[in-house]
């Protein structure tokens, strides 16, 4: 049913409670799966507006990603789950919708925070975001107290 599984990532724990329903589905669906971290460029330019530290933020953050990312991976490919690494700049929600194009993906896997309330309205969600704006299915599972 699903041939290709998006699944965003940022590296904490609470991404990471989504990885055991991608496993189970890519393993039931010979899915292939996307693991994909956005790297926001306000992340790097708030508390510089000097270029050379904005560069070497970007290229830490982004050696930092692709190690974590790695890793992610290799179990995945470890139970024989065909399993590929993006690493892409900008705004989370529209590179999440515009990568999830680019790669025909058939499903998007995202854990949300659980934000409920005054505090969904001013920090907003990625989850949501995505859900408000992508055409195809999008899997969310709540993930608190981690």
């Amino acid at each position: 049913m699903y041939t290709t599984i998006l699944v965003p990532l940022d590296g904490s724990p609470r991404a990471e409670s989504i990885l055991p329903y991608v496993e189970k589905l890519a393993l039931e669906n010979k899915s292939k799966v996307i693991f994909l971290s956005v790297l926001p460029v306000s992340e790097f330019t708030k508390h510089t507006d000097a270029f050379h530290d904005i560069i070497d933020g970007f290229k830490h953050r982004k050696e930092e990603i692709t190690e974590y990312l790695a890793g992610v991976q290799q179990g995945f490919q470890d139970k024989e789950i065909d399993a590929i690494c993006i690493i892409e700049y900008g705004a989370v929600v529209e590179t999440i919708i515009t990568v999830a194009q680019r790669e025909n993906a058939d499903l998007i896997a995202i854990a949300s925070h659980g934000r409920s309330g005054l505090s969904w309205v001013f920090y907003g969600s990625v989850s949501a975001g995505v859900l408000q704006r992508i055409d195809r299915p999008l899997l969310v599972i709540r993930s608190r107290n981690i």
